[in-house]
């Protein structure tokens, strides 16, 4: 795929994400455009410098909830990253009808802005949440998938809209993540975990943003990508982090599941593997789609969890990712 003659709008563009896929975006895509849409004028303020004022940014202050704003931020836009939401669990919890406006009806505003636009491509970052969703995080994101899918149901025959999902695990490093919080814990000498037994499946800002690209090229409408990540325990994460530390075994906290799980024995009916990843199919049947070469169907009852993964990170390999965060 040519990027070079190519305007991206990133809705929540001062994230962690946002801000490695603009970083792996300017130094080996060179984009004509990336325009940074987000709410915080600091992190936007922030981000301007760390990028040295490159000409090929632009960052406009709006809210996914306001589709008017978003639209006039699409104008002229050829692909749509959407990763903006509200990510804490138990800030949905609390908050339930902040975070339906902002990830549910936010996310039919990006849609419904991309269709009046005519923007060529639009893919959004889900989430293993989504999948038996326990919370109303999960709940949201997968209402959130169900109305990207079905949005390509909206596009007319003179439009080019095309609409997919990117959904995978936890992401060693960003915002929110047990990283940032065990490093935090260490200083006092004891690291809190709420249950032993607890696995993630897991991967840096890096792969998580190179996928996406990946899947971005590979899209026609409607597919869920999904990639194939090594699990871990999470009690092993925290003995790597602070192998001198007392550990806590809080218990398991409300909305929060002891496995995680990326893709169900009833989406692996209409799903398709290949060497590094995985593709969830419409199954509406009067979508027609020519998928990527190489793929097979999964057999019956496949279940993709962090539990009973067959890759694992190793200690060593645990070790060089978290060194370089």
């Amino acid at each position: 795929m040519n990027w070079k003659d190519k305007i991206i709008l990133l809705t929540g563009g001062t994230g962690s994400f946002g801000q490695k896929f603009t970083e792996i975006m300017l130094k080996k895509y060179n984009p004509k455009l990336i325009r940074i849409f987000s709410r915080d004028e600091l992190k936007q303020y922030e981000m301007e410098r760390k990028f040295k004022f490159d000409k090929r940014l632009r960052f406009l202050i709006g809210n996914i909830r306001d589709k008017n704003r978003l639209s006039r931020a699409m104008d002229n836009v050829d692909i749509v990253v959407h990763t903006a939401a509200l990510k804490q669990v138990p800030v949905c919890e609390y908050n339930p009808f902040e975070a339906i406006q902002t990830n549910v009806i936010g996310a039919q505003n990006v849609i419904k802005a991309a269709i009046d636009c005519n923007v060529s491509k639009v893919i959004a970052l889900s989430t293993d949440k989504a999948v038996n969703p326990i919370n109303l995080y999960g709940a949201t994101k997968l209402s959130m998938e169900k109305i990207f899918v079905a949005a390509n149901s909206y596009v007319g025959k003179n439009q080019r809209t095309q609409v997919s999902c990117v959904r995978y695990g936890n992401v060693l490093g960003s915002r929110g993540s047990v990283l940032p919080l065990f490093r935090k814990q260490k200083l006092k000498g004891v690291i809190t975990i709420t249950d032993e037994r607890m696995t993630r499946f897991w991967m840096t800002l890096e792969q998580g943003v190179k996928f996406v690209i990946k899947s971005i090229g590979m899209m026609q409408k409607g597919e869920i990508f999904i990639p194939k990540m090594p699990s871990m325990k999470i009690v092993d994460l925290a003995k790597l982090i602070a192998p001198k530390c007392k550990i806590n075994i809080m218990g398991i906290r409300p909305g929060e599941k002891i496995h995680e799980c990326l893709l169900t024995e009833y989406e692996a009916i209409h799903s398709v593997e290949y060497e590094n990843f995985f593709i969830i199919k419409p199954e509406w049947k009067f979508w027609k789609f020519k998928l990527p070469a190489g793929g097979k169907k999964l057999p019956e009852d496949f279940r993709y969890t962090s539990d009973k993964n067959n890759s694992w990170l190793s200690c060593e390999e645990l070790k060089e990712m978290v060194q370089d965060l």
